[in-house]
């Protein structure tokens, strides 16, 4: 089984800004997949769509609790087994944002992630480590001008011109997700 999770903040009011990375990217691999709406599941914290052998995770708790609603999916679905945390979850994905990546860049990689990322370090205390899949979705398009706060700046909506780069991403991204999942 495999848990595919996107990291963001519930609610209107952070729709199509940059922290919001992990839930389009789900949204579209969702619908791709034709997993059927997401449904609440109160008891993990989280949205969740299943389907042929993936859960799709969007955690309810805002990015800086994500890890409450991670590790509570992962002990629902019993894949949290003995030996998982030394070993790592290599059927977890965890899809997020990433101010080290220029917009319209994206890398899957095991165990890496950015440094600073609230919603992933509450992951890595949640689980006890950082041993699964990280997708990073690349948002930065300041080049190099760095006057806007980082936690300012992954809370601003895309800009019209950007969301053609952000759908181009979604497209590429979600190709190379249903190869390792599938």
């Amino acid at each position: 089984m495999n848990i595919i999770v996107g990291l963001g903040n519930p609610g209107s009011r952070y729709e199509l800004t940059r922290h919001n990375a992990g839930f389009l990217i789900l949204d579209n691999l969702r619908q791709v997949m034709e997993c059927p709406k997401f449904t609440s599941n109160k008891r993990i914290f989280s949205d969740v769509c299943k389907v042929d052998t993936s859960i799709f995770i969007k955690p309810q708790t805002f990015m800086n609790e994500s890890g409450k609603a991670v590790r509570s999916a992962l002990d629902f679905y019993k894949l949290l087994t003995k030996g998982s945390k030394e070993g790592g979850f290599h059927n977890l994905f965890v899809i997020h944002d990433d101010l080290d990546l220029e917009l319209g860049s994206y890398k899957i990689q095991y165990g890496t992630g950015p440094k600073g990322h609230n919603g992933l370090l509450s992951v890595y205390q949640h689980l006890g480590t950082q041993n699964f899949w990280h997708v990073r979705v690349g948002v930065d398009s300041r080049q190099g001008e760095r006057s806007i706060p980082p936690d300012v700046y992954v809370l601003e909506k895309f800009a019209p011109q950007e969301l053609e780069k952000v759908n181009q991403v979604k497209f590429d991204l979600v190709k190379e997700l249903l190869q390792r999942i599938k």
